[in-house]
Formats: structure tokens, C-alpha cells, sequence
């Protein structure tokens, strides 16, 4: 499968470009130090496992209060936290705990010589921007689009559609890649852009999207573009 004929990449940002799990789990250390410094909670493991449930459960979801409100009924603090605490520790520190592998920026490198290069993602329009530009990623992306800035949200057609607009590009000369089958493969086809799964994890796919192909790296794409 050749696709020489295209000249525009879209990329999802979480669990695509950046590793989320092992930035939760970073932002879980900083919790500890910061609500539980004092606090005897011996079973630091699970206390993990319940705050990647949490996180889980509300994925998507920009109120972070509903992951860590019932975190700290839990798992008790010595002093109340407000809620406003709640979020303002979230959207302060996760964008924190993201860093880029190497390989993912001289990937990026590689394809900016040749190809038009945006990220679609979902998500807080403050929570995203610093992710991106606390790791950099700014550097290397032409276009930003963040659904609750669009006002649209993947899978809905009309977030790829306004990016389309933006970029000045038709569809057929644009790859979408994205680690969710529904919310990224089925959503840039709804708009009749080409998707590529990324899926690492070797995931089944037990759906009836067929995405166009399907990489376990990022540098599996590039055998799809030369």
C-alpha cells in the first residue's frame, strides 16, 4: 500500500504521541508526596491500581474531581481537599509528568521534511496546550485542535472537518493515526480520511472498523509513506 500522494499527517496525542499511563503514574508519585506525605497508607500498590481505576472510569471526562473525589474518600487524607484543589492539582501537574521518547521527536524530524503535520486531540483546551508545549511537541506541529477549543468532539466528523478547513487539504491526501478504534479510526473516517491504528499493545480488534492499516510503532509508518 503506497501512499505516496500524501502530503498531510493528523495525529491523537494521548497513548499515540505521548505515554498517559506512565505519565499517571508519575502523577500518582506527586500525589503521594503532596496529600499523603504524613499519612499512613502502607499499600502503596493499591492505592495505585484504584487511582489508574479512577482515571479510567473518567477518561475523557475534563471535571477531575470525579477521579480524585472519591480517590480520597478512599483513601483518607489527614485535612480536607476542595474540589477546586482537586482540579487545580490535576491541570497543574499532569502536563508535568509527560516526557517524548527520542525516537518519537526524530520520528517527528523525519516526517516534517515531507508532510504537513497537525494532532486532533480530546480533551481540556489548558490540559493539552501544556502537554504539548512542556514536551515540545509545539515544535514540530503546523495546527492544534483540541475538542473543547473546536467544540467538537472525536468521534464527530465535524472536529476533523474544521481541521480539513484549517489545513486547507482534502481528505484523500491526509492519514489520521490514533490508538482508539472508535474515537480515532472510525471518527477520521466518518470524514473520509484514511486511519491507521496505532495499537503497541497488539490489542484485538473486536469491532467492525476496518481501519486502513494498523502499526504497533510509529516508525511502522513510515514503510506505509516511502
Amino acid at each position: 500500500m503506497s501512499l505516496s500522494f500524501i502530503n498531510t499527517i493528523i495525529f491523537d496525542l494521548d497513548d499515540t504521541l505521548l505515554d498517559r499511563e506512565q505519565a499517571i503514574e508519575k502523577l500518582f508519585l506527586v500525589l503521594l508526596e503532596k496529600f499523603y506525605k504524613n499519612v499512613k497508607h502502607t499499600n502503596k500498590n493499591e492505592m495505585l491500581r484504584r487511582f489508574k481505576e479512577y482515571d479510567k472510569k473518567n477518561y475523557g471526562i475534563n471535571d477531575k474531581t470525579r477521579v480524585l473525589e472519591p480517590f480520597f474518600n478512599e483513601f483518607p487524607t489527614k485535612r480536607i481537599v476542595s474540589q477546586y484543589a482537586m482540579q487545580d492539582f490535576w491541570n497543574t501537574n499532569l502536563p508535568l509528568c509527560f516526557a517524548v521518547d527520542e525516537t518519537i521527536i526524530d520520528f517527528l524530524n523525519s516526517l516534517k521534511e515531507q508532510y504537513q503535520l497537525a494532532i486532533i486531540t480530546n480533551g481540556s483546551t489548558e490540559r493539552q496546550y501544556a502537554k504539548i508545549f512542556n514536551t515540545n511537541l509545539n515544535n514540530y506541529f503546523e495546527q492544534v485542535f483540541i475538542s473543547e477549543e473546536v467544540g467538537f468532539t472525536k468521534p464527530d466528523r465535524r472536529i476533523f472537518e474544521v481541521a480539513l478547513n484549517k489545513l486547507n487539504i482534502q481528505p484523500e491526501y491526509v492519514l489520521f493515526i490514533g490508538d482508539d478504534l472508535e474515537k480515532d479510526i472510525k471518527g477520521c473516517q466518518n470524514a473520509n480520511i484514511k486511519g491507521i491504528w496505532f495499537n503497541p499493545l497488539s490489542l484485538e480488534n473486536h469491532t467492525d472498523i476496518k481501519p486502513y492499516a494498523e502499526i504497533k510503532s510509529l516508525n511502522e509508518l513510515l514503510n506505509y509513506l516511502s
